[in-house]
């Protein structure tokens, strides 16, 4: 097994497609696909199912993927730290985030760029499902995202923040007068929260699941402010850390109402729990540990 039959495999499973794969590594198609033949022999399962329009991973190829990454990622990390003793701080560094305000990730991010000019960042947002997803699959080195429980599977973790979410609503709305509102009184109301997959939504699924109460959910909004803002409107009442609240707005338009029971959700940066951090993502992990 090379490195090379590594390195096609992945490629052809990132872009789905053999030949987007043979541009993407500057080399002739046919050679990609004759060192990926080379490699299903010797592990004697086929990785790839090239029966449809495009190129999917068979049951083996799925189980085999983590692993091709990290044996990838860990040559690279190799040179690295060679690198690394030498004085020179090279490498890269693939994070993820959720959007938060809680989270000052450009000023974060130009700390570390500051440090480590010649590391090369990428950087993407999505839900917190979707990353937790990237960081098992060995796309993502690390990522912040929202948790309501604990550490899920396969996942290693550092809670960043812990907050208690708030009902928000219009000033004028009779609840703005009230300094709690229980989850009974959130039942019988039009929600407005963020969409399914984030920690957010997460958490305040699990708190009406565990009380037994239907919750009604008018409006899912990615972005916080927007969920504000329908609440400004009237159009139901919003589902937020406080922190998400524009100030500009809180006093003047809207209200932040505490929730009894406390909801509460975590942002965590996370990393997977099984295989070395490239020294690139271990370098931005302990500053990430620095600063919190």
């Amino acid at each position: 097994m090379e490195l090379r039959q590594l390195r096609y495999f992945l490629a052809v499973v990132d872009e789905a497609n053999f030949t987007r794969a043979a541009d993407r590594l500057h080399v002739a198609q046919p050679g990609v696909s004759a060192q990926i033949r080379h490699l299903e022999r010797e592990l004697g399962h086929a990785l790839l199912d090239r029966s449809g329009r495009t190129v999917t991973l068979t049951e083996v190829g799925a189980a085999v993927l983590p692993y091709a990454r990290a044996a990838v990622a860990a040559a690279s990390a190799t040179r690295d730290a060679a690198d690394a003793v030498a004085g020179l701080a090279r490498g890269h560094v693939g994070i993820g985030s959720v959007p938060s305000a809680a989270l000052d990730l450009v000023e974060l991010l130009a700390d570390f760029h500051a440090r480590y000019p010649d590391i090369e960042m990428t950087m993407t947002e999505l839900s917190s499902e979707a990353l937790l997803t990237e960081v098992r699959t060995g796309r993502l080195d690390l990522a912040f995202v929202g948790l309501a429980g604990d550490s899920p599977s396969g996942i290693a973790c550092r809670v960043i923040r812990e907050e208690a979410l708030v009902a928000v609503v219009a000033h004028t709305d009779p609840l703005a007068e009230k300094p709690t509102v229980s989850l009974r009184e959130l039942a019988a109301r039009p929600l407005i929260t963020l969409p399914r997959g984030t920690g957010i939504r997460s958490a305040l699924d699990a708190s009406f699941a565990e009380t037994g109460l239907p919750a009604h959910i008018a409006f899912e909004a990615s972005d916080p402010q927007v969920a504000a803002r329908l609440a400004h409107r009237g159009l139901g009442t919003a589902i937020l850390p406080a922190s998400e609240v524009s100030q500009d707005d809180a006093g003047e338009l809207i209200r932040t109402v505490a929730i009894t029971p406390r909801v509460s959700a975590r942002l965590a940066l996370v990393w997977r729990a099984h295989g070395p951090l490239s020294p690139a993502a271990g370098a931005l992990r302990a500053l990430v540990t620095v600063r919190a």
